[in-house]
């Protein structure tokens, strides 16, 4: 056994199941060892589709994923999404390919500091340093991704590591997965006497919180004291829907933010931190809570929210409340006009029980969430990190992560442009992905910063820069040639019937809203 056979045998001992890959030379052993039962192999055509899926399989099984890029180029394209990952907290196991020692002495033309490159969003970073050393390097980069929120791990892989023998991988170490803390009991019964006070309480949660066991407790403290719960503007995932208990979104503006936050006078963060606007605006503030409004941390990033709840619950008295939870509200399908509101109305008719929604619509699915609190049970993923381009690879690394279920990937023209390539990997693995693309030919998210930002009105050169027509892109002939069928639709009921014929169909679809 060589070295890159050692270190997919320990990924897949260690319980990582899936790689996204695109190669190069210096990884052919690695890629020749993927033709292992236990590991699937996907190919991406750009490495911030494999990061990006790799995200995306996280937030969906809760367990990392390895990606396979080549050296630190292959690395710089990915570092976009794997900065979305490490906002999101999803672990996720790099491995990147490295020229031999003996060679790197010669400065080949795509030698670069990888470690370097990869420090700055990754947890944890290790160069092999001998075939020998693999199987415990694998293991240790695996139990960071395991970790709780989950952390980047990136392993740089030297040619010559990957290819020298080692004999038998029987030495490989166990797998580990940490276990989160429990939050200190002082800062339970100091948010139970919060609640207890009559004052107006808001709980922020995030991270995993926002779903399964912990979401239910959330919803049964605030049915018993009358506390509202809320979600940051993106999230990394959350359970919504009928039947569920519903967070209010604090807004993106600045303006509707500070408003919405105004009535609160205790803010108590789960797994997150106090809202913050997202940009830095003039005259405008960064902390989004109303002067006078205290922020209470109740459970930190690397703690167990479940049992923290449990913990809050038992000191509230509340084990026998029934939990907060959202009525169903059934939605007509729309006719007419598109605009964000009829959009928000197709979508909610047209969403299937346990469909997974990714969100990268920006100004034209504003809307959605409002709308969409009623309908069936649903995943929403959103974009931590900011960096565009996250929506098509999220939506493929989550389709493969959980077959079973549609996902309905929004996403602007401009920002599917980054990472439209998902598309032939959404094909080729024929995944059950209905990307809807709302094609307006322009940056409008930017038309709105500019107004936010206090720069005037913007002139003929400026509007250039917004403006992505001249030439229109055509998305029905590029999703086609990537084998994606395609079709346009330009009024509210053509929008909803094409999304709720894709939900029937096994493979990947592609609907081009056009709003101009």
């Amino acid at each position: 056994m060589n070295g890159a056979q050692t270190l997919v045998f320990t990924l897949a001992a260690q319980g990582v199941e899936i790689c996204f890959a695109n190669p190069g030379t210096s990884e052919m052993h690695f890629l020749a060892a993927l033709d292992n039962p236990r590991m699937r192999s996907v190919l991406c055509l750009f490495e911030g589709v494999a990061t990006g899926a790799a995200d995306g399989w996280y937030r969906m099984r809760d367990k990392p994923a390895s990606t396979l890029l080549h050296l630190g180029p292959g690395l710089a394209n990915g570092l976009a999404n794997i900065h979305n990952a490490k906002r999101a907290g999803s672990g996720m196991v790099n491995i990147v390919g490295q020229h031999s020692q003996a060679h790197l002495k010669y400065d080949p033309p795509l030698t670069s500091d990888i470690e370097g490159l990869a420090r700055p969003l990754s947890h944890w970073v290790r160069t092999v340093d001998s075939a020998g050393t693999i199987a415990w390097d694998t293991a240790a980069a695996v139990a960071q991704a395991n970790r709780h929120p989950g952390r980047i791990a990136t392993l740089i892989l030297p040619g010559d590591s990957s290819w020298q023998e080692v004999g038998e991988a029987s030495h490989v170490p166990p797998p580990v997965r940490p276990t989160p803390k429990a939050p200190a009991s002082a800062r339970v019964e100091a948010v139970a006497g919060l609640l207890r006070s009559g004052e107006s309480v808001m709980l922020v949660l995030g991270n995993k919180s926002t779903r399964g066991r912990a979401l239910v407790l959330a919803g049964r403290i605030a049915a018993g004291t009358g506390c509202r719960l809320g979600t940051q503007f993106f999230t990394a995932r959350i359970e919504r829907g009928a039947g569920r208990t519903p967070l209010e979104r604090i807004p993106y503006a600045v303006a509707q933010a500070t408003e919405f936050l105004k009535p609160i006078r205790h803010i108590v963060t789960v797994e997150t931190r106090e809202p913050v606007a997202f940009f830095s605006y003039p005259d405008k503030p960064s902390l989004l809570k109303a002067e006078g409004t205290q922020v209470h941390a109740l459970i930190e990033a690397d703690e167990d929210s479940a049992l923290g709840f449990e913990m809050l619950i038992e000191a509230l008295g509340l084990r026998d409340t029934a939990p907060l939870v959202q009525a169903s509200a059934e939605t007509l399908p729309p006719s007419g006009a598109l605009n964000p509101v009829s959009i928000a109305h197709a979508l909610a008719a047209a969403i299937p029980e346990d469909c997974i929604v990714i969100d990268e619509s920006l100004t034209t699915g504003r809307e959605t969430m409002g709308y969409t609190i009623g309908a069936k049970p649903h995943d929403l993923i959103n974009n931590m990190g900011g960096s565009i381009g996250y929506a098509t690879p999220v939506a493929t690394g989550a389709a493969l992560a959980c077959p079973e279920r549609r996902v309905f990937c929004m996403v602007g023209d401009g920002s599917a442009m980054y990472t439209i390539q998902s598309l032939w990997t959404q094909a080729r693995e024929g995944l059950g992905i209905t990307t809807i693309i709302f094609a307006n030919n322009q940056y409008a998210i930017l038309k709105a910063e500019y107004a936010n930002m206090g720069a005037g009105t913007p002139g003929p050169q400026a509007m250039t820069m917004i403006d992505i027509d001249r030439p229109t892109i055509d998305w029905v002939a590029m999703a086609k040639s990537m084998g994606v069928p395609a079709l346009s639709v330009t009024t509210a009921e053509d929008l909803y019937g094409a999304m709720s014929r894709s939900v029937r169909e096994s493979g990947p679809q592609l609907i081009e809203v056009k709003l101009c």
